[in-house]
């Protein structure tokens, strides 16, 4: 009876969150090989591909994390510092796979526009000059392919290789925003 109870419990603590995980103790957050404390520890590798699990099929800009613990386990002092740690990571890895993203795309306008300039350099020297010069002969076969490569790279990086890491992304922005709970089965 006492386990229906608990199961009952814990199931309807589980249909109110949108992302609900159970675990044993504080500790299984947190990187088993970080002594810090826990306002400056890394967080767990299994913890943080659960989560991406968990939060994969949900859309919503509100989310809610809830962290559910042993009874005799919760040390509620120990909750704010451990929240506070949680959003930082999240905000953090959210700011740097966002910056990356925009490099990326920058890099690729930044090639889209030299491969550019090189073809328009290319076809002003093919319509202005005679190419009876070695070294016009060389500077078009060198500035034509220079330019398409740089114009279908800058295109790849932009279109396809900004977009990569979106998944990452996308997580890492949601938990930044989500409303971290702790309770107890």
């Amino acid at each position: 009876m006492k386990e229906e109870a608990v199961l009952k419990e814990e199931g309807q603590l589980l249909a109110k969150s949108e992302v609900s995980l159970v675990l044993g103790a504080y500790n299984d957050i947190f990187s088993s090989f970080d002594p810090r404390p826990f306002s400056e520890r890394s967080l767990s590798v299994d913890f943080l591909a659960e989560a991406k699990r968990a939060t994969r099929e949900t859309d919503k800009g509100e989310l809610e994390l809830r962290i559910l613990l042993p009874i005799a386990q919760r040390k509620v002092e120990k909750e704010s510092a451990i929240k506070k740690r949680l959003r930082e990571h999240f905000r953090k890895h959210a700011d740097i796979l966002d910056k990356e993203r925009r490099g990326i795309s920058h890099q690729g306008l930044f090639f889209i526009i030299f491969g550019i300039i090189f073809m328009f350099v290319a076809a002003y020297v093919l319509f202005k000059y005679p190419l009876d010069t070695l070294f016009l002969n060389f500077l078009v076969v060198l500035l034509e392919p220079g330019g398409w490569f740089l114009l279908w790279e800058g295109l790849d990086l932009m279109i396809f290789k900004s977009k990569e890491g979106k998944a990452d992304l996308d997580f890492y922005r949601k938990m930044s925003r989500a409303d971290i709970v702790f309770s107890h089965y």
